[in-house]
């Protein structure tokens, strides 16, 4: 069994934490242009972003993405 990154679920999690996007900009010292390229897709997090983002929010980096299931072929 293998999986593909899915949707960014940055946005549901900010929202269930009672955070936004600017918040969470200033713990990890970037813009909120950049979380908002995370929150809509445009760009994916880095392995060392998304570690820095699952320990504020306070959860664990597979919770961030959907994950879909693909054949071992894909």
């Amino acid at each position: 069994m293998a999986y593909k990154v899915g949707r960014c679920l940055l946005r549901e999690i900010l929202e269930s934490k009672g955070m936004n996007q600017h918040d969470l900009a200033i713990k990890l010292s970037v813009t909120k242009q950049q979380v908002n390229k995370y929150v809509t897709n445009k760009q994916g997090m880095s392995l060392e972003v998304a570690k820095n983002i699952a320990v504020i929010l306070d959860c664990q980096i597979e919770d961030l993405y959907q994950w879909n299931e693909v054949s071992n072929n894909e």
